[in-house]
């Protein structure tokens, strides 16, 4: 069952969380986004800071189950990492798969980060796709 018919996703209590990290985005975020927008990726529509359960991702591929998050210097101190590990934990126990880069390397070689991105899509997509009889 995908996230989006759990009842778990875009939830409006989340909704001012939400509005207030689009409206702010990291220069890192607002970088990436520019690639990931208008199915510019695969075909596949990505939607920024989308909200599973009670935790906020930065992008978000529902037809892929593929959230992608850019790690900057907070996502480093020692609080948060228990913090993000839970997290982790919650979004992975619903099959969501996790791409994390660390800033500097969205701003150092954002085609690496593309192609990494592209690579989980199109193995997420090919695990989709039905098996032929004689497979």
């Amino acid at each position: 069952m995908a996230i989006r018919d759990r009842g778990i996703s875009n939830v409006h209590a989340m909704e001012e969380v939400r509005r207030k990290l689009r409206h702010e985005p990291t220069p890192e975020e607002a970088l990436l986004w520019k690639k990931l927008r208008a199915r510019q990726v695969k075909g596949k529509k990505f939607r920024r800071q989308y909200s599973i359960g009670r935790y906020v991702v930065d992008f978000f591929c529902v037809e892929c189950d593929l959230a992608v998050e850019l790690d900057g210097a907070p996502h480093f101190k020692l609080l948060v990492q228990d913090y993000e590990a839970q997290r982790t934990a919650y979004l992975q126990g619903l099959g969501i798969e996790i791409l994390r880069f660390e800033n500097r390397i969205v701003r150092g070689n954002i085609e690496a980060v593309l192609e990494t991105i592209r690579d989980a899509v199109r193995r997420k997509s090919e695990a989709d796709l039905p098996r032929r009889a004689d497979d």
